[in-house]
C-alpha cells in the first residue's frame, strides 16, 4: 500500500518537527515519521536531563508556528543573565543593556519536542506516523523516493528531509558524505537541587581541565555542565551521588551555591561533524543530520531550527511559484541560506574551543585580554550579545517573527 506524499521527513524530534510545523497550513503534503513518541508531561516530574538554551531566534521560529504556548504552558526558564570568566578576564551579558526581557531560555527537550508535536497535529496536511520503524529507503535522483515502514506502508516523497540525527540513515542511504572528528572531552551533565530559587543567570568559567558550566531551571533546580577527559568522566560516573557531589562543591566555583543534592548523571562525547552538502536532488539534510558542533555556546539545537525555518521557506516559497521542490536548483536555496551560516558558527565554536583549553602564556593573557575588553566596550559587547540571541545576520522569516505563508 503506497501512500504519496510531497515530504517526508524521516525524524520527529525538535528539529524535524519544526520542519513540520513551518510546512503546516500549505498546501504541501507532508507526513513525519518517528520511531517512538517522547512520554507525556506532568508537572510533577523531575527535569529530564537533556535541556537546551533556547535563543531569541529559537523563540521566535517556535512561537511563530504556533508551539510556543505548548512550552509556556509546561515548563521553562528564562535567562537575563550570563556570565563568561577566566583567571582575570571577567564579562556578564545582560538583555536589559538592549532592552530585551531575556537572553534565552532554558527548556527540556522533551518539552519543545512535545509542543511541536501537538501543535503539527492541528494541521491538516501534516500526518504523523509514530510508533513507526523504517525498513528500507529507495532513493534515486531526479525519482520519487520510497520509505518503507516495517508495517509494509509505503510512504512516497517528492522531498525527503532527513532529521535523523548524527547517524542520519537517509544522509548514508543517499551518499551525502561527512566531515568528523572527535574532541579530546566528554561532557558531564548533572542534575542538581540547589539551595537558590530560580536564578536568571547562565554561567560558563574556564580552566584548565576544561569549562564548567550553569544552567538555571525552574524552581531549585539546576543544571551542571562539566567538561573533562573521557578518563576523568569515566571516575566521576563510578562515583556515589554524595562523593559526587563533594568533588562537585570543591571544584566549582562559590557563585554555584549550596547544592542540596544530585538527582541524575549523563555523559556524552564532544564530536564535530559537518555535511559535505546538504541537499542532493530529492534530498535535504537538517540539524544534527547535517552538523553536529562542540556545545560550548549552547548553539547545537539553535542552528537545527535555524535549518527547519529556512527549509520551510525554501519549500513554501517554491511550491507558491509552481516549482519542483524536488530540483536541486531549488534545494540549493536552502543550502546556500544555512551551510556557510552553520560553518561559521562551528569554526567559531573550535576557535573558542581551542584558545580556552590552551596553557599556552600568550594565550592565557590574550584570552583574559579579551573577556576584559569585552566588559568594557559596550558595543562590541552588545554586539557579541545579540549574536548569541540569533538576532544578527540573515535570518529566516520565522525567526524574525515572520509568518511565512
Amino acid at each position: 500500500m503506497k501512500e504519496n506524499f510531497d515530504i517526508v521527513i524521516v525524524g520527529g524530534g525538535m528539529v524535524g518537527a519544526a520542519v513540520a510545523c513551518s510546512l503546516g497550513g500549505s498546501t504541501l503534503k507532508v507526513a513525519v515519521v518517528e520511531s517512538a513518541l517522547p512520554q507525556p508531561f506532568e508537572i510533577s516530574q523531575p527535569h529530564d536531563l537533556r535541556v537546551s538554551a533556547l535563543s531569541i531566534a529559537s523563540k521566535n521560529i517556535l512561537e511563530t508556528v504556533g508551539a510556543w504556548a505548548g512550552i509556556e504552558s509546561k515548563r521553562v526558564c528564562p535567562f537575563k543573565r550570563m556570565r563568561v570568566w577566566e583567571t582575570a578576564g571577567d564579562t556578564e551579558f545582560c538583555s536589559d543593556a538592549i532592552d530585551h526581557p531575556a537572553l534565552g531560555y532554558i527548556v527540556e527537550n522533551r518539552i519543545t519536542q512535545l509542543a511541536l508535536l501537538e501543535r503539527l497535529q492541528a494541521f491538516d496536511n501534516i500526518t504523523l506516523i509514530s510508533p513507526a520503524n523504517i525498513k528500507k529507503i529507495r532513493y534515486a535522483p531526479g525519482e520519487i523516493s520510497e520509505v518503507e515502514l516495517d508495517d509494509e506502508r509505503i510512504l512516497t516523497a517528492k522531498v525527503l528531509v532527513a532529521a535523523d540525527g548524527g547517524q542520519s540513515r537517509v544522509r548514508q542511504t543517499v551518499g551525502l558524505g561527512v566531515t568528523s572528528w572527535d574532541y579530546k572531552q566528554h561532557a558531564m551533565v548533572i542534575y542538581i537541587e540547589t539551595a537558590y530559587e530560580q536564578q536568571d543567570i547562565t554561567w560558563q568559567r574556564f580552566v584548565p581541565t576544561g569549562p564548567q558550566a550553569f544552567l538555571p531551571l525552574t524552581g531549585n533546580y539546576g543544571s551542571i555542565v562539566w567538561y573533562q577527559s573521557p578518563d576523568e568522566v569515566t571516575r566521576l560516573k563510578t562515583l556515589s551521588f554524595e562523593a559526587l557531589k563533594t568533588e562537585l562543591v570543591a571544584t566549582f566555583p562559590d557563585c554555584l551555591g549550596q547544592v542540596n543534592k544530585i538527582l541524575g548523571t549523563a555523559s556524552f562525547p564532544l564530536k564535530r561533524q559537518h555535511a559535505q552538502n546538504y541537499v542532493k536532488p530529492g534530498i535535504a539534510l537538517v540539524g544534527d543530520a547535517a552538523h553536529m558542533i562542540n556545545p560550548l555556546a549552547g548553539q547545537g539545537v539553535n542552528i537545527g531550527l535555524l535549518d527547519a525555518a529556512a527549509l520551510g521557506e525554501v519549500l513554501i516559497e517554491a511550491a507558491k511559484k509552481g516549482q519542483d521542490i524536488s530540483d536541486i536548483t531549488v534545494l540549493k536555496r536552502y543550502e546556500k541560506l544555512r551551510r556557510h551560516e552553520n560553518l561559521k558558527m562551528m569554526t567559531v565554536m573550535d576557535v573558542f574551543y581551542q584558545v580556552f583549553s590552551n596553557e599556552v602564556l600568550p594565550l592565557k593573557l590574550l584570552r583574559n585580554l579579551g573577556l576584559g575588553l569585552a566588559e568594557r566596550i559596550l558595543p562590541a559587547k552588545n554586539l557579541v550579545m545579540r549574536n548569541a540571541m540569533g538576532l544578527e545576520g540573515k535570518l529566516p522569516k520565522l525567526a524574525r517573527g515572520e509568518p511565512i505563508l
